[in-house]
């Protein structure tokens, strides 16, 4: 990928007439860099390639990124800001942007105090952007994430039963996720029952499952670097009346939403959809205003769905669909897909089933 996120990055500063860009966000050093590690920065001019980082990943650095020049900023310079006003005065530049949404307040004033007369540039969201827009090989890896994370739910639900903690289903999920070729396990899994799955992101208790719990799984997998992130709820016997009720609505709230993402549509427009399911009905005090984000390096990435985003929907854009209703002291139900936006509409990229299961 750094190859063409490169381009990216050098294209925006011809255009912006910017001299270098320095890069503090890791998930964006590694999107346009392709490294893995750890302590990473990139200071990139329309010239030359800087990756600072310390001695500790000096190797790995060289190994995965060999068109770089290192620079170890504890041994060289005392401080990753003294390493770009350095640079930035060695290499004659008259400005600079950087990531005013992730770089500490207090790195920003130790790179002002080094660099008199470079004028600092703020600027947000514009890797960000760049990473919106998925290549084929990302999908693809996106793809194979998803295919995991699946293939991971078929295997899980063999072990769910009245009396197994979840704690005890949550390590076993993590399991299953590495034994089906995950790189590891890239978030917190969410496995809760019961009252309990009216928490958003309720953590695994040592709570046993009981007869007619719902279990709600929130979980996502890793492949290349490249996240999957999938919720599935079903029930443990025979569902109520009121869960199957519940559950409707939300599947309905799922499919309307998925149905309105597509080229051209709104963040707005596809929770405005999604919404019209459980208006009217005495669930809507329900529901949570944030319904979907992007995926990709990062499990929550742009855009996001909800009724304040005004972010325009474009092709091959990757991203969860994921409203929920959630009763306190009573339980939730959340059905989350993650998505490819496609000239022809999505594909599922999670093709476990989401109809009801009652085990």
């Amino acid at each position: 990928m750094s190859k063409i996120a490169e381009e990216k990055v050098i294209k925006y500063l011809e255009e912006n007439k910017l001299d270098g860009l320095f890069i503090s966000n890791h998930t964006n050093v590694k999107y346009v860099s392709s490294y893995t590690g750890d302590d990473s920065f990139l200071f990139i001019t329309k010239s030359n390639k800087y990756f600072i980082t310390d001695p500790r990943y000096t190797e790995q650095v060289g190994y995965e990124c060999p068109s770089y020049e290192i620079v170890e900023w504890r041994k060289d310079y005392g401080s990753v800001p003294a390493v770009v006003a350095g640079i930035a005065k060695k290499d004659d530049l008259k400005n600079i942007a950087f990531e005013s949404e992730d770089l500490k307040t207090s790195d920003y004033f130790t790179l002002k105090e080094k660099s008199v007369g470079l004028e600092l540039v703020p600027i947000a969201g514009v890797i960000e952007e760049f990473r919106s827009h998925k290549t084929e090989q990302e999908i693809e890896y996106l793809r194979a994430s998803c295919d995991i994370a699946s293939r991971c739910y078929e295997k899980i639900i063999k072990d769910i039963r009245v009396g197994v903690t979840e704690k005890e289903l949550a390590a076993n999920l993590s399991r299953y996720m590495v034994l089906e070729g995950s790189d590891s396990m890239p978030y917190g899994n969410i496995l809760i029952s019961g009252a309990r799955t009216s928490l958003l992101h309720g953590i695994p208790s040592a709570k046993a499952v009981e007869y007619g719990d719902f279990v709600l799984m929130d979980y996502g997998c890793q492949f290349n670097g490249y996240m999957s992130d999938m919720t599935r709820t079903l029930v443990v016997g025979k569902a109520s009346p009121k869960q199957k009720e519940v559950y409707e609505i939300e599947y309905k709230m799922n499919c309307d939403a998925e149905n309105a993402l597509k080229i051209g549509a709104s963040s707005k427009d596809v929770f405005q959809a999604s919404k019209k399911a459980v208006e009217g009905t005495e669930y809507e005090k329900y529901i949570y205003t944030g319904i979907g984000h992007g995926v990709g390096l990062f499990v929550h990435e742009i855009p996001f769905l909800g009724p304040t985003h005004e972010y325009i929907i474009h092709e091959n854009t990757v991203m969860t669909v994921e409203p929920g209703i959630y009763i306190p002291k009573w339980g939730g139900v959340r059905i989350e897909d993650q998505l490819l936006v496609t000239s022809n509409g999505t594909e599922n990229l999670t093709w476990a089933t989401k109809e009801l299961i009652e085990l």
